[in-house]
């Protein structure tokens, strides 16, 4: 008597996809890397040392100091070289150069500047020097502000810009172009020719126009509203009309009409009936999307239209990079520049490989 083999289970659409995505080694880097930038955009006050608005007097344009751990031969704990006073031979001018013979330790988990985390008061940073002494791990600005500081805490805003800002214009268009996709008629007309509109407008003119309608009198954080809102009113359109697309094929579908049939209301149709049936589209579009935002976030704000002091951003911390003699004496104030590089480059990779993990026609 021959046995016959057991059944085996077909594994579910989730696990093929996480399959699929795994085979990206680039997605997953690129999954990786954003999952660093974020932790350390949420941590960014424990992990800076010093308050984005503290300025060290004397101590403007330090190049970063190195790490060290041999000092005259023999190994010790991390530390770095403090800073002494000399003349130079040329222009006579004071400048800070290395004091190689004290060195000062670096320690973990210092108590410092205080700061808030969640609500919750707090002194607590990841490292630290002896007070009195100081640690710029990436140099200082003209202002002498710890660059290392200024950077993590603008990624809060450089990153968290794109995630609002897809998160509005993603309704917006998802709402305008499934009602137009659905309904037809003259109401699609309408929606489409408003589309249409700003579709034909370059975007970085419309980003500046719309961009100096913010006051200037406004407080940080209105002008970070008023940014948000500004990249969402223009990433909407071309949503809504790749969404009205979907919608007009999948209205046709049969359990679309059977829903239409017992009575089912349009916008419960259209929300749990069509949107479900596009949500691997929209993921994937959004974390293509989000690049764009930060993007355009960085131009406005090097630009001097966008993000104000006393927040910071990583576009505003470029403006100091702008000119060309001071970028040839400090490049060190590129770096900001470079987070941006790899936040784009990650949001890239990782949803290249959603597009791929999304396409169920892949083996």
């Amino acid at each position: 008597m021959t046995t016959l083999p057991a059944p085996t289970s077909t594994p579910s659409p989730w696990v093929l996809a996480w399959r699929r995505y795994r085979k990206s080694r680039l997605g997953v880097i690129g999954g990786w890397l954003l999952v660093l930038l974020y932790a350390s955009a949420l941590f960014a006050p424990f992990l800076a040392p010093y308050n984005i608005t503290a300025q060290h007097e004397g101590l403007s344009y330090q190049p970063p100091q190195q790490l060290h751990i041999v000092h005259e031969g023999h190994l010790r704990s991390p530390f770095v070289y403090g800073f002494k006073q000399e003349r130079d031979p040329v222009t006579f001018a004071r400048k800070n150069v290395e004091d190689r013979e004290n060195p000062i330790p670096v320690r973990l988990f210092v108590r410092g500047e205080p700061y808030r985390f969640l609500g919750v008061p707090t002194n607590l940073h990841l490292f630290g020097v002896p007070e009195g002494s100081y640690f710029f791990p990436l140099g200082t600005d003209q202002l002498g502000r710890d660059l290392l500081s200024r950077t993590l805490v603008g990624g809060q805003v450089s990153l968290t810009v794109g995630v609002i800002g897809v998160l509005i214009s993603f309704a917006i268009g998802i709402l305008l172009g499934g009602v137009s996709g659905y309904f037809g008629g003259w109401v699609d007309n309408l929606i489409q020719r408003v589309v249409e509109v700003l579709l034909s407008f370059p975007r970085l003119p419309i980003l500046l126009a719309l961009s100096t309608l913010i006051p200037a009198r406004w407080p940080s954080t209105w002008v970070y509203l008023g940014i948000v809102a500004v990249l969402a009113l223009i990433g909407w359109a071309g949503l809504a009309r790749v969404v009205r697309g979907q919608v007009l094929a999948a209205r046709g579908l049969e359990y679309v009409t059977a829903a239409q049939a017992i009575g089912a209301r349009d916008l419960r149709v259209i929300l749990r009936h069509i949107t479900p049936n596009l949500s691997s589209f929209l993921v994937v579009t959004a974390t293509l999307a989000l690049p764009g935002y930060i993007l355009g976030e960085s131009a406005l704000s090097f630009l001097g239209l966008g993000i104000k002091e006393p927040m910071t951003s990583w576009g505003l911390l470029l403006k100091d990079a702008q000119n060309f003699q001071t970028l040839r004496l400090y490049p060190w104030l590129l770096i900001p520049g470079l987070f941006i590089f790899l936040a784009v480059l990650a949001f890239n990779f990782f949803g290249d490989a959603l597009r791929d993990a999304a396409d169920t026609q892949s083996r």
